[in-house]
């Protein structure tokens, strides 16, 4: 028992330099930014963008290493501004006693709120420490301008097929077992360019049955051995959960899947941003003001950040489960969204069309433009077609 490891598949088989790294070859290749940010030895702050499982911890660790970096990682979840300035400390303390540079991996830095990054700052801007955030969300939107204009931002890439048969490759080579063609396709469709999906699945069935055949491993995906993804598949069943309990107005299991889902670490602006669909798709024209609300507590989530933010997210939660429903709205626009579909660019009867010129004008453009018409204003095919029908 001494000798078993039970430390994860995918640390175990983490690259250790930029060799041993499959995939993202537009940056690691010879000549392309980070091999030239390595060959250079000149470290900046940088931000790194992309989907899970890509490979971007990886990275920021094999940067450290290859320029003699000490490296710090945090994740944005659990770390808070004493640890930043605790961090800043050492670093300049580092700087003075052996010029060595310091690295601070951020995880998940999109979760910081404003006054979270606002305190990296100074200390990016005079070079006290090299920042490397990691991030699934648009930096743009989630990171704020003065900081995001000291970082240059690198995008990482979904891993192809053949990256993830390479990496589950080395994978079964590690657990020292053998993984058939097809129970390898499964998986690697699966994972969907997740490397650390497809070794957590790999090292789940080798560790709960002796043979790796497709129908094991959709066994073992259906077991407690995997934990919440964010990525995964009960991230999925988990909202999908939580949107259905809002729509049949039960508010408690609404806020047992919320609270599932704050417990987890999913991001919070993934939680709103469903609730501003919600209020729109559901509640629609019977509370007009549930819009207002879901977007308030939008913003609060991105302004206040966890943990506060989670009562913010409870609160529209509530308040979204007890509203009255009206999908009516929601209806009508897919029905007329169907007929765009089926039709084309029908002819905007001529009435409507925008009179520029006095030849269009003679031609009937926009005959009657300035008075109201009771009539029908759709194209003549679908001239008694009703798309909104009133509850």
């Amino acid at each position: 028992m001494g000798n078993i490891n039970f430390s994860p598949l995918a640390d175990r088989i983490r690259p250790k330099s930029l060799k041993e790294i499959v995939g993202q070859g537009h940056l690691l290749e010879k000549d392309k930014p980070i091999y030239k940010i390595i060959e250079a030895d000149q470290l900046f702050s940088m931000v790194f963008w992309g989907p899970p499982g890509t490979g971007k911890t990886t990275l920021a660790r094999i940067l450290a290493n290859e320029t003699k970096a000490h490296f710090i990682e945090y994740s944005a979840v659990t770390a808070k501004k004493q640890d930043v300035l605790k961090v800043v400390a050492e670093a300049k303390q580092r700087l003075e006693t052996s010029d060595q540079r310091t690295i601070l991996f951020i995880d998940e830095i999109h979760r910081f709120n404003k006054a979270q990054q606002d305190a990296f700052l100074p200390y990016v801007e005079d070079g006290t420490i090299i920042l490397i955030g990691a991030t699934t969300e648009n930096p743009s939107f989630r990171i704020i301008s003065p900081l995001l204009s000291r970082c240059q931002v690198f995008v990482l890439n979904e891993l192809s097929e053949k990256d993830l048969e390479k990496i589950v490759d080395r994978g079964a080579k590690e657990l020292k077992i053998k993984i058939p063609v097809k129970a390898k396709d499964f998986l690697v469709n699966y994972a969907n360019g997740d490397a650390r999906q497809a070794l957590n699945v790999l090292e789940a069935t080798a560790r709960l049955y002796k043979e790796m055949t497709v129908e094991n491993i959709k066994l073992a995906l259906q077991s407690k051995f995997l934990r919440y993804d964010r990525a995964g598949e009960e991230h999925y069943n988990t909202i999908s959960a939580f949107i259905k309990s809002m729509r049949a107005s039960n508010t408690d299991a609404a806020l047992y899947y919320l609270a599932r889902m704050v417990d987890s670490g999913e991001d919070p602006l993934f939680i709103a941003r469903r609730m501003v669909v919600f209020a729109s798709e559901d509640v629609g024209l019977s509370q007009p003001t549930a819009l207002v609300v879901a977007n308030s507590v939008f913003r609060a989530c991105e302004t206040i950040g966890y943990p506060e933010c989670a009562i913010n997210l409870a609160h529209g939660v509530t308040y979204l489960s007890q509203a009255k429903k009206d999908r009516s709205s929601y209806n009508a626009y897919f029905a007329a969204m169907e007929d765009v579909k089926q039709h084309g660019n029908l002819p905007i009867p001529l009435k409507l069309r925008n009179p520029e010129t006095k030849l269009m004008k003679g031609l009937g453009y926009g005959k009657d433009y300035e008075k109201y018409d009771t009539g029908s204003l759709l194209p003549d095919q679908l001239k008694n077609k009703k798309y909104y029908l009133k509850p």
